[in-house]
């Protein structure tokens, strides 16, 4: 089973999402995308993410790879620390230390507005206009250490080295301290459209180092 997470404030008909959907389908496999925002952005939460996801996740031993993107990336990580059926996961720009890169672009203003009205308007690009988010999601993320992210799980990371949102020195010291990932650097920014075939490739030669019995299949 393969899996698509999209990113914060996104959806799963963003660009990526459907670029790799058709890939995977030219290759002959399914690729589930599910809709992270469940028409409620309001309320949206790693955790909530984690749990609609692992709902999804085939019994074991069946086994789960799953691909994502920015915030889906962060919680790709989760699941596969957490569940065993995820046999391997595809990382494009995580979002590891999110709230270190995200929360400073925020005016003190809109910080001091979202901790005592508790929301906070974001600009959400798949429904193209600002959406209310509670500030449970900033105190529900607090609770997610990275550190605690040592499964041994086979990890492609692919990040770009002019990503303006998550910088790549987050990838690259969490590659450096865990010698089951690969860290591959892009000629790209934070969204990685303009590597969308490099990409590919890279998803689908890791898929196949991974399964070199069946070279067809993640």
């Amino acid at each position: 089973m393969y899996i698509y997470l999209h990113g914060f404030a996104s959806g799963p008909q963003s660009r990526k999402a459907r670029y790799l959907s058709d890939r995977f389908a030219d290759w002959g496999y399914p690729l589930t995308i599910p809709d992270l925002n469940q028409g409620d952005f309001y309320h949206l939460t790693l955790t909530r993410q984690l749990q609609q996801v692992a709902a999804l996740l085939p019994q074991s031993p069946q086994t789960a790879t799953l691909i994502g993107s920015s915030f889906g990336g962060l919680t790709a990580a989760w699941l596969a620390e957490k569940y065993p059926q995820v046999r391997q996961i595809i990382l494009l720009a995580p979002a590891f230390q999110f709230l270190d890169c995200w929360l400073p672009t925020l005016s003190p203003k809109d910080r001091h507005t979202w901790q005592t009205e508790g929301k906070l308007s974001v600009y959400h690009h798949a429904y193209q206009q600002p959406l209310p988010l509670h500030h449970r999601f900033l105190t529900d993320l607090r609770s997610y250490r990275e550190s605690q992210l040592q499964r041994p799980v086979p990890t492609l990371l692919l990040h770009g080295r002019h990503d303006e949102v998550i910088s790549i020195e987050v990838s690259r010291q969490f590659a450096k301290t865990r010698s089951w990932v690969t860290l591959q650097e892009l000629d790209s920014d934070h969204a990685l459209v303009n590597v969308l075939p490099e990409i590919w490739q890279a998803t689908r030669e890791f898929c196949q180092r991974q399964a070199p019995s069946q070279p067809n299949i993640c």
